[in-house]
């Protein structure tokens, strides 16, 4: 692929547009996602690092809009994607409905990620919410993310406790970011395979903040690489990353860092250009269902929300929609914060 020229900063602040999306239940601790839109020459961008991160960091996020709204990016060979639902750390306790009333924005999703570890739960918070989904779905292909909130036992204990089946459990498919750090994930991979357990152990942190991304997998620390396309710097760093995970045996999961529809398209576009890799014993390893159906978790987008389909979304570029935009727009105040941001970020481009 080749390389946009970088387009001017003035370009990118012209063409832009912050706007405040609500969300329907706090997810990593939010309860709205804000966020710049960018109508570049070749269609709308987005530009959304999360609001801790620094410069630097934040520059990966820019290359994947520059990639996508100025460059040429890896052309899909699929038309739709299989995508999972994502159930947040919701309280089934205080709303036994939650969980299959959120499920019921996934048709036709046969896998089904569920957010553990939150602050201010337990395990037997995570053991319920997990059993109210696979009440809600029997069957379903069931994943954990952590988001890096346990330590070695405590992941250990928490695989035990949710495939246990005398407390509901069952199968899981993987364990998404257990712990923080490449030695203890493969210190819980370690534990795990020595008691038996099925259980594969996902990096998504370690990959995606890391100035190495190859580095947990090096280490043989992880089943799963989930690759994520605007932290990553673009759809062609995620094709590129998956390849060389793909030829040492670890599965891609593709996902979303929280877009708004228009900004999924960037991980939709990657999921559907990934092919099938071989590994080196000749066995081929496809990509994962994507966690790219996080719009659902919006309560306000800014345009109509991509639909699932028999549990698969569209490769499509979508448009903002003006009224929404225009309802949606940030304060001015937060739009010479995110100017302020953008500048920092360009200069580490």
């Amino acid at each position: 692929m080749d390389t946009p020229a970088l387009p001017a900063l003035s370009e990118i602040t012209d063409r832009a547009r912050i706007v405040t999306c609500p969300l329907r239940v706090p997810f990593r601790g939010v309860t709205e996602r804000e966020l710049m839109l960018v109508e570049a020459p070749s269609g709308w961008v987005e530009w959304a690092p999360f609001l801790e991160y620094g410069p630097e960091e934040s520059s990966r996020w820019l290359r994947s809009a520059v990639e996508l709204g100025w460059g040429r990016p890896p052309a899909p060979t699929l038309s739709s994607v299989e995508v999972n639902a994502t159930v947040p750390a919701l309280d089934v306790a205080a709303d036994p409905e939650a969980v299959p009333r959120l499920l019921d924005r996934y048709p036709g999703c046969t896998t089904v990620k569920v957010k553990v570890a939150e602050k201010g739960q337990s395990l037997d918070d995570d053991v319920a919410r997990v059993r109210a989904v696979r009440d809600a779905r029997p069957g379903a292909v069931i994943r954990v993310d952590a988001n890096a909130g346990w330590s070695v036992d405590e992941a250990f204990a928490a695989a035990r406790a949710l495939t246990d089946p005398s407390l509901g459990g069952g199968p899981l498919d993987y364990v998404e970011q257990p712990c923080a750090t490449v030695a203890e994930l493969a210190e819980l991979r370690r534990r795990l395979g020595s008691r038996g357990m099925m259980v594969r152990v996902a990096a998504d942190e370690l990959i995606r903040k890391s100035t190495d991304p190859m580095a947990v997998v090096q280490a043989g620390a992880c089943d799963v690489a989930v690759l994520k396309a605007a932290p990553l710097g673009g759809v062609s760093q995620v094709r590129a990353i998956a390849e060389e995970v793909g030829r040492r045996g670890v599965a891609v999961t593709v996902s979303s860092a929280l877009e708004s529809a228009v900004g999924m398209y960037a991980g939709i576009l990657a999921a559907a250009s990934l092919p099938g890799y071989t590994d080196d014993d000749e066995m081929v390893v496809a990509p994962q269902a994507a966690g790219l159906a996080t719009g659902s978790l919006f309560a306000e987008d800014v345009c109509a929300p991509r639909e699932i389909v028999d549990g698969r979304l569209a490769v499509e570029r979508l448009t903002p929609d003006p009224d929404r935009l225009a309802d949606l727009e940030s304060p001015a105040a937060r739009r010479d914060w995110w100017f302020d941001r953008l500048a920092a970020a360009y200069r580490h481009l």
